[in-house]
């Protein structure tokens, strides 16, 4: 019998996970994918994170499920601004580091998706809370790009499940020159929420890709 990939349709589901109802409605409201997608909303923090994604990918769940991390950050390089998209090499936090999986194949999707739109890779380390002012600086200064709450939670328990791809891909909400006080009430939350909507087909055409049988 032939592998049943063969065919370029994805077996294993993808979980996207995001902490926010904004985040969860922008990214199930945007231009649809293709296969199993689920979008699952944490809750904001870490450990909310942690219980979500445990929850589902333990029996009744979708235990093999590839995952992505999303939603919208704080951008800590200068230069950034609300709506660029952020595309983790690695996910950062008090309990360890988490590699990401086909880096390059998202930030390739997402450009041909968003035209126009910057995209930035490199470390996104994680907070259990709002990070403003000096801790933001200090945070740059160890080599991160971007912070959140929920992503390096996240793919750790992701993969405290079983190996899977995981990635983590972030919409710019405040950035050190653009600091915004409440999603959605000035142009750059509104401009995030945008960004936000149309990344599952890219986030689908990385799933395939690397599900797809090897040559």
């Amino acid at each position: 019998m032939g592998d049943p990939r063969g065919s370029g349709s994805p077996v294993t589901p993808l979980l996207v996970a995001c902490a926010l109802g904004i985040e969860q409605v922008a990214l199930r409201s945007g231009r649809g994918a293709p296969g199993p997608v689920r979008v699952l909303r944490t809750g904001m923090g870490p450990r909310a994170a942690e219980a979500a994604v445990a929850r589902l990918l333990g029996p009744g769940g979708v235990p093999d499920a590839a995952v992505i991390a999303s939603g919208f950050c704080a951008g800590l390089a200068p230069g950034m601004h609300p709506g660029d998209l952020v595309v983790a090499e690695e996910t950062r936090d008090a309990d360890g580091t988490t590699p990401c999986t086909g880096t390059g194949v998202l930030v390739a999707a997402l450009t041909r998706a968003l035209p126009g739109r910057r995209v930035h890779t490199g470390p996104l380390t994680g907070s259990d809370h709002v990070v403003r002012g000096p801790e933001r600086a200090a945070l740059r200064a160890s080599g991160a790009i971007a912070v959140d709450m929920e992503s390096a939670a996240t793919l750790r328990t992701a993969l405290c499940h079983g190996p899977r791809p995981v990635a983590a891909v972030r919409v710019v909400v405040d950035a050190p020159e653009h600091e915004l006080v409440r999603i959605g009430t000035v142009r750059g939350g509104i401009s995030a929420f945008r960004v936000l909507r149309a990344v599952l087909p890219a986030f689908y055409e990385w799933h395939r890709s690397l599900l797809l049988p090897r040559r």
